[in-house]
């Protein structure tokens, strides 16, 4: 057996179920035509205006909680990439502290961006579609008390249309035909007028958030323009200072060498046979290459028909065995040493030209 809920009395129960029997009765007779419905066409369109901009509303603060939750995984995906060159950048390279410095604001200003677009767009939509439980409450509330006035007007008129006229009947529908009315027009007159207010007041809320999450994200890409600059002005000096060092080392070897070079040469001048014959690469090219290059930066493989380069590298290249085999901007061939130990081309690969000047 169902329980009556808490705090309803069983009369109270019994007219509820009255009512709602009553105004199922009433909305059969006016489908049947047997009943005339109060009816309002420009309420009818503030009501779809009403539940139209709750779905965008609802929509909208959707997409902002999915925006908020990718900038949070692009913070994180940030700080991990921080934290590895961090880890990788060691002490006595040049800019280390200020690589960890940039770390920090780094993960600063994310923090920072994610708070701002949350209090500045994302509190003011919430905020915005509060309202919107209760008004539409209100609107069924309406219909409903609408339903009730009609029932209401329809008893009376029967009762004044019958053939045996009963006054008391009479003035208690008359009465309570006024009481429907009254509260019928009471919530209908509120609502007429808080609908369109409200229409018109999406413009300024679409304004208002769309305004604070560009200027969130003007404010955040400046300042990470800024630190981006830095990381980049970092690297820039970085290799800078590598260059500086490995053509100094260079050129002592070089002078080294070539004083060598002329001590050997003043020792064996009178003894050094005239027909001396030239041996290796260093001296025409080697039948079936086209020219030598020789790495400007490094470059790392990513497929196997590749090669791995390091800066220095000197690579004799080959013709591609069909011009269709050749993509714009590669070349292919074999790194010296391997040709002059093995005289092959089994290792032969493909590399990037523009990592390459020729020799």
């Amino acid at each position: 057996m169902a329980e009556t809920p808490k705090g309803v009395t069983a009369g109270k129960l019994a007219i509820n179920v009255q009512k709602r029997f009553t105004r199922a009765q009433e909305k059969v007779l006016q489908k049947l035509g047997k009943a005339e419905e109060t009816r309002d066409a420009a309420f009818e369109e503030m009501v779809a205006n009403f539940n139209k901009q709750m779905t965008e509303g609802t929509k909208l603060q959707k997409d902002l909680k999915t925006y908020l939750i990718a900038v949070k995984t692009m913070h994180d995906a940030s700080r991990r990439l921080q934290d590895c060159l961090a880890d990788m950048y060691e002490p006595e390279w040049f800019g280390k502290e200020e690589i960890d410095s940039l770390a920090e604001d780094t993960d600063t200003l994310w923090l920072d961006y994610h708070q701002n677009i949350s209090d500045t767009s994302l509190v003011s939509m919430d905020t915005y579609l509060t309202q919107f439980p209760d008004i539409k409450a209100r609107i069924a509330k309406r219909d409903r008390k609408m339903v009730d006035f009609d029932s209401a007007r329809h008893h009376f008129t029967s009762l004044q249309k019958g053939k045996k006229k009963d006054e008391a009947k009479i003035a208690k529908a008359e009465e309570e035909l006024g009481r429907a009315q009254r509260i019928f027009e009471e919530l209908n007159v509120e609502l007429q007028d808080e609908l369109p207010a409200l229409w018109d007041n999406r413009v300024g809320v679409y304004v208002n958030t769309f305004q604070g999450l560009a200027g969130q994200q003007e404010k955040f890409h400046k300042e990470m323009s800024k630190l981006s600059q830095n990381l980049n002005d970092i690297m820039t000096k970085l290799e800078e200072q590598r260059e500086l060092k490995k053509g100094g080392t260079a050129a002592a070897k070089t002078a080294d060498d070539a004083k060598s070079e002329e001590a050997n040469h003043s020792e064996s001048a009178s003894s050094a046979p005239k027909s001396a014959v030239t041996n290796g690469s260093d001296g025409e090219l080697p039948p079936g290459f086209l020219y030598k290059v020789k790495a400007i930066h490094d470059y790392a493989a990513t497929d196997g028909d590749e090669l791995e380069l390091k800066m220095g590298d000197v690579v004799l290249v080959l013709a591609f065995d069909s011009p269709d085999e050749q993509d714009d901007g590669w070349l292919l061939g074999v790194k010296e040493p391997h040709w002059v130990q093995n005289k092959d081309i089994s290792a032969k690969g493909v590399f990037p030209e523009n990592f390459t000047q020729k020799v």
